[in-house]
Formats: structure tokens, sequence, C-alpha cells
């Protein structure tokens, strides 16, 4: 498997001085004052009317008033898949949704195409080897992202048509990598197989343009905590009538993701008791984004992604940090990655900037692990919160002696007032 292009910063700094705000008792960890400012890619902020949404007593899930929001829910999420095919939902993270569209669609033995993309593309296909599925990769630079050219080739070559799923994370939040999906429909089209095309959307749906049926995806795995502005623990999977058909064939060990199972149950997923407190919070997150409109929400992460790239641009001069991903028609609008120079250890300035000034970054997973940082822009979100945690990050940089260009909030700001 190819490495990643990029410097190997394994120096470090140190974390900056003590914070001016007071101490938590006992902590011995300096903490600002304020309200925490979260830029992390996952989970995201929660909107207020969502966390009071979901402030209530327990109800019976048999309740007609909570099978009403339970159906304006599970409505909702169908329009922001933009499907009208069937939708299964589980009490579980996007991992479970992972293995639900796994053991549901194949049989041990069964072969699938996986997409490389970065650390969630690798976990995805290290599930899929944990049921004994066999599975083949279309290795790319993590930096660049996989050439949709040799997907067409694995697909081409595979004469026996032995690949049965090409699996693909939509939005690599990792590496802050889209991928082009009617592109990668395209290539399996193209080649005349008849692969199911499965998509994870965990850090895309809700922020990023998808489109369930028109581009022909099969198996959608989405999650709670991102775009859909909720707490982690839901998660569910969108099915076309196709694989819904080749889930009948399939024969991997389950019981808890079955989808026979769930299709005979009144409300139509769960096995097991329903979360109805996450429900009239998904109720209101689904109300939120519809009193925008999907194509204002997906223009406004366009904008404050553009905006965070802005200033990244602009610290990269005097030899400072820069964007991780080098392929600008393939830059997530969800989060942005950023690589630190030789020597500087992203961590560090991960934690001055939370101690000192109450901004939570995200740090770099797998292989990028001490190599890059990363900045959340999804989910409840808007202009002054974005320019706020790049003023953290610049000031960040400061105390920490990290090489860079002064001026990249001033490019955020410059961009956002056009």
């Amino acid at each position: 498997m190819p490495k990643p292009s990029m410097s190997n910063p394994l120096g470090s700094k140190s974390s900056g001085s003590a914070s001016s705000g007071s101490r938590a008792a006992g902590s011995g960890v300096a903490r600002a004052r304020g309200r925490h400012f979260f830029a992390n890619p996952g989970p995201t902020n929660i909107p207020d009317s969502v966390l009071r949404a979901m402030d209530r007593n327990s109800i019976d899930f048999n309740d007609p008033e909570f099978v009403e929001v339970y159906d304006a829910a599970f409505h909702g999420v169908k329009r922001v898949l933009q499907t009208e095919q069937h939708l299964f939902m589980y009490n579980a993270s996007g991992h479970g949704a992972w293995e639900a569209s796994l053991t549901n669609l194949l049989s041990p033995g069964d072969v699938i195409l996986v997409l490389e993309s970065g650390y969630f593309s690798e976990e995805w296909a290290s599930m899929a080897r944990g049921h004994g599925l066999e599975v083949r990769v279309v290795e790319a630079d993590w930096r660049r992202g996989v050439d949709i050219g040799e997907v067409g080739k694995a697909l081409a070559a595979d004469g026996a048509r032995a690949i049965k799923a090409v699996c693909v994370v939509h939005n690599e939040t990792a590496t802050g990598m889209m991928l082009p999906l009617p592109a990668i429909r395209a290539a399996i089209d193209a080649a005349g197989h008849p692969a199911l095309l499965l998509v994870d959307t965990i850090s895309s749906l809700g922020s990023l343009e998808f489109r369930m049926d028109a581009w022909g995806v099969d198996c959608v795995v989405g999650g709670s905590q991102k775009g859909l502005m909720l707490p982690t623990g839901m998660s569910f999977t969108g099915v076309s009538d196709k694989a819904l058909a080749a889930h009948r064939q399939a024969k991997l060990h389950r019981f808890y993701f079955d989808w026979t199972m769930m299709a005979n149950r009144v409300q139509k997923s769960f096995i097991g008791t329903i979360p109805v407190n996450i429900f009239y919070g998904l109720r209101e997150s689904i109300r939120l984004l519809d009193d925008e409109g999907l194509d204002n929400v997906v223009d406004r992460h366009a904008r404050l992604a553009e905006a965070t790239r802005r200033a990244v641009q602009v610290w990269a001069g005097n030899d400072g940090p820069r964007l991780f991903c080098l392929s600008p028609e393939r830059y997530s609008n969800s989060v942005t990655a950023v690589l630190m120079p030789e020597g500087f250890n992203p961590d560090s300035l991960r934690k001055t900037v939370r101690d000192r000034f109450n901004v939570s970054l995200g740090g770099g997973l797998g292989r990028l692990g001490g190599k890059i940082f990363r900045i959340g822009h999804l989910g409840d979100l808007n202009e002054p919160m974005l320019l706020g945690a790049l003023a953290a990050v610049e000031m960040g940089m400061r105390i920490e002696g990290v090489p860079h260009a002064r001026g990249g909030v001033e490019a955020a700001m410059a961009f956002l007032a056009e």
C-alpha cells in the first residue's frame, strides 16, 4: 500500500504558557472561560433547540404521540438521503451501520472492492476481513485520492464478476477529502459490472450534496453525530431495491442488524428498545434542515470550508502549516486537514488552543497521528463561530512558535464578507 507523499513532522514543541483562566479544582489543567468552541469534525455541535427537544421524560415507543414523532423523523431522514427506497435504523455508531451493510448484503468468502481514501476506508476494510470477506483495495495516495480510471480497470479485470460490492467513503474525515460519487457510479456502469455501490456518508450527509437514488447508490451508511447535529449513538442504512434483493441471498451471520427482522417490526427498524429521546431531537434537526433548505445547507458548508482553506493557504507562508489534500476538486466541505511543518507537533498546538482559548480541534488518525490537525466546519456552524476557531488556531501558532504567515483570519474574513 503506498504511503502518503508528505513530510513527517515527528518533533514537538512545548504547549506554551499556562492559561490565564481558572483551574478546575484538583485537575491541574488551566481552562479558559466562556463557551466551548467545538471545531472538531465529529461529533459536532448540537443546536440548542435540538438539546431542548430531547430534554423530556421517557415515553412508551408504542405510544401514538411517539409514533407520530418517529414517522416524521424517519421520513425526514429519507428526504435528506433523497431516496424513495428503504431505510433501517440502529442504536449504534457509524461502525454499527458499517457492520449492518456488510452482514446484510454479503456471504462468507465474498469479494469486495474498497477504494482507499484514508483511515476510515482502512477501518471498513478491516471490519470486512473480520467477517471472512476477501477485500481488494484500489490503492491511493491519501493526499490525492483514488484514480477513477483504476477503479474501472479493477472492475473490468473482474471477468468472473467475483466482486459483490464497491465500498466508498464519500467524505474521508481523516484526510479532508471528498470522492466524486457520480464518477465512481459511472465507472461501475461503464465496466458493465453488477457490483453493489456501498457509500459511507457519515461526515457528508447534511453537509455535502448527496443524492442516493439519482446517483445509483445501493446502500448508504449514515450517523447521527455530524450533519444531523445529534449526539452519537444512532446510525442508519439507506437501502436500494437491488440491495434488498441481494440481502435475501446473503449468508453472513447477523441478528441485531437483520433487515428481514426489522422489516417485520411495526416501526420497520430497531431490534430492541427504540431511543425515543433522540427521535425528538432528530425531528427537530430535520426541521432545521428543512427550514434552511438542503441546497442552502450545502452552500453554507461550501462557503465556510472555502474560508477555512483560504486561512490555511495564508498560514502556509514562511514554511507554515498547509492543506493536506492536494486535489482542489476533492477538497472536503465538512473538514479541513492541516499538515504541520517538520519538527512541530500538532497535538501540542491542539492542547494550547484547547487550554488557552477553549477551542477543540481534531487530531490525526492512524498513520497521520502526530502529523496533522483537523478543523471541523460542519453542522450547526456560522461565520462568527468559524472565525473564532480560526483566530484561536492563529494565536496558538504564535504561542507555540509554529512558523506561519500572519493574516489567515483576515483572508477568511475577506472571503466571507464578499
